[in-house]
């Protein structure tokens, strides 16, 4: 029997997300979002459609690889300018009820006392509907922006997230016992002092005593994203993550990537299915195949080459305006994302050149569309359920919100006829809906800091 397949809106605080240009497109509403009713609105739109969330990208720093300089970014919008994930999730969730948010979250410029303060209180207030993308940056952009020469070398940040971890589960997991608010009108009593203690950390590099200031959210910890592909990446994602995102062209290569962070996984004391695998996908749909091709027609005139090489060269480390169009990029040791280098290498050769590289950017990005009627589409994400082992997809905009309508209306019901897809929400916080509880599980790291251990958590 197929898996139940969960589908994430993939977006960002900003005008050009993943496929660049498409901001121009006469349809596209992506330009008001500084507004709260587009952000509104929009939650409405993907809860009314079943969704199970919406996931929101974030960069700290700007795109300033390609030609050393920041101004092709600015001109094509490309992630810039950007505001805040977080400030969005309040208002959207106070329209909603089931809708779940993904926020990223960069830890390296993030002080993990407040932080974990922030995502405490998000929980709350969202009912227990948070989730974080654990991120450790890759632009030098960032470290300069806040007064660093440059950032740290890759595996480097993720012995940094692994401390950071440490941290942040000691305060939401251990600070507060169970049973420490009381809420005792009649003693006056609002919480039990002899339940509530200080976490002593003294690490290389944080040094933090003190008591969590948020009392016990829904899920305390919130449900753990992660995208690294890296080797360092999946072994940080094997004991930390619970829903992992990859990215691939390919079958063969993303079920790699599947099997080997879920039998990592399973060497640190974790069950396979203790991690949900989402897959990065661009949809083109319409009622028959011929309206999608049209339709996928239309978006490529206004896609833009210049924006896309601007993102490809800052999440590489490559300033592609330094070779010619069928000269061989030479990736050297960059200190961007790895997995993007090698996915390029996998799919075009390790000799491959700017020409090739665009070719396969046909909507921005080089994330290449799945184009086709609801039910060729639906057939595809059945597909890579059953053969790849993915869970779930995090589906990039191209023109709002007519995208996410035509998945609604074309896609989503031929799922739900196949039985692959839920035809209602299931009650509580997004970990119980994922995984069956509200907590971490006793057996990931994070539950190792718990003062004491819920008996609902298997």
């Amino acid at each position: 029997m197929s898996r139940q397949i969960r589908l994430n809106a993939f977006d960002m605080n900003c005008v050009g997300h993943i496929q660049q240009g498409l901001w121009a497109h006469p349809r596209d509403t992506s330009t008001g979002y500084t507004t709260l009713k587009y952000w509104t609105d929009y939650a409405r739109r993907l809860e009314a459609g079943l969704f199970d969330g919406i996931f929101l990208a974030d960069v700290i720093g700007i795109y300033d690889v390609l030609g050393g300089s920041y101004e092709a970014a600015v001109r094509g919008a490309v992630q810039v300018p950007v505001n805040d994930p977080m400030m969005l999730v309040p208002a959207m969730a106070a329209v909603t009820e089931h809708l779940a948010f993904g926020i990223t979250a960069n830890l390296t410029y993030e002080q993990p006392y407040l932080f974990a303060r922030r995502m405490s209180t998000l929980d709350h207030l969202t009912g227990g509907r948070i989730g974080w993308n654990i991120v450790t940056g890759y632009l030098d952009s960032s470290a300069r922006a806040v007064g660093l020469t440059g950032q740290m070398a890759h595996d480097d940040r993720y012995d940094l997230a692994d401390e950071y971890m440490e941290v942040v589960y000691k305060l939401w997991e251990g600070s507060w016992e169970d049973g420490a608010v009381l809420r005792d009108r009649a003693n006056h009593i609002y919480a039990e002092p002899a339940k509530v203690h200080p976490i002593h950390h003294q690490g290389r590099q944080y040094k933090v005593d003190a008591v969590h200031l948020s009392e016990p959210s829904p899920q305390r910890t919130p449900v753990l994203y992660q995208a690294g592909s890296s080797p360092r990446g999946r072994a940080f994602a094997a004991g930390h993550a619970e829903c992992v995102f990859v990215n691939g062209q390919k079958m063969e290569s993303v079920q790699e990537i599947v099997g080997d962070i879920r039998t990592r996984a399973v060497t640190q004391g974790r069950l396979a299915d203790d991690v949900k695998l989402f897959l990065g996908a661009t949809i083109v749909t319409g009622r028959t195949t011929k309206e999608a091709q049209e339709k996928f027609e239309d978006y490529r005139r206004y896609a833009s080459s210049e924006a896309a090489l601007v993102h490809a060269a800052a999440s590489m480390g490559i300033d592609f305006d330094k070779f010619d169009l069928d000269e061989p990029v030479e990736a050297g040791n960059s200190a961007a994302i790895i997995s993007n280098i090698t996915a390029m290498n996998r799919a075009a050769g390790p000799r491959w050149t700017k020409r090739l590289l665009l070719e396969q950017m046909v909507l921005g990005s080089r994330q290449q569309p799945w184009v086709g009627s609801g039910e060729d589409i639906a057939e595809r994400l059945i597909a890579w359920s059953d053969q790849a082992g993915i869970d779930g997809f995090n589906l990039s905009r191209t023109v709002v919100p007519e995208c996410f309508d035509d998945i609604i209306e074309q896609v989503i019901p031929i799922l739900q006829d196949r039985g692959v897809y839920k035809t209602a929400y299931s009650p509580g916080p997004l970990r119980q809906k994922l995984f069956g509880t509200p907590r971490l599980p006793i057996r990931h790291i994070g539950a190792t800091h718990r003062t004491s251990v819920p008996t609902e958590s298997p």
